[in-house]
């Protein structure tokens, strides 16, 4: 599986606009497209314009479509307003542990 861990910082006074176009972009990847499997959104402890997020998708073909899809056009319009700065580390998912595993 591919993940992609993404770090963001945004600019105070868009955070909240960043949260609400964030939303819609994680719901919708999560919604629409088969391959997205998880789409985290996490804030830093200690700082409010800083965030983590947590992609996981099938295979990198999925991400690609994850890039293609409209509300990603939607979501990078309002990042380029909205961010100051983005590192992404792609990855493939090795180990995973979750509780609904040991249910």
């Amino acid at each position: 599986m591919f993940s992609l861990v993404v770090q963001m910082e945004v600019q105070p006074e868009r955070r909240d606009e960043f949260l609400a176009g964030m939303a819609a972009n994680a719901e919708a990847s999560v919604r629409d497209e088969p391959g997205c499997l998880r789409f985290d959104v996490c804030s830093v402890e200690g700082d409010d314009n800083r965030f983590v997020l947590y992609e996981l998708y099938t295979d990198a073909a999925a991400f690609a479509a994850h890039k293609a899809a409209p509300h990603f056009a939607r979501w990078r319009t309002v990042a380029e307003q909205v961010l100051v700065a983005q590192v992404n580390t792609p990855g493939q998912l090795l180990v995973t542990h979750t509780a609904e595993e040991s249910a």
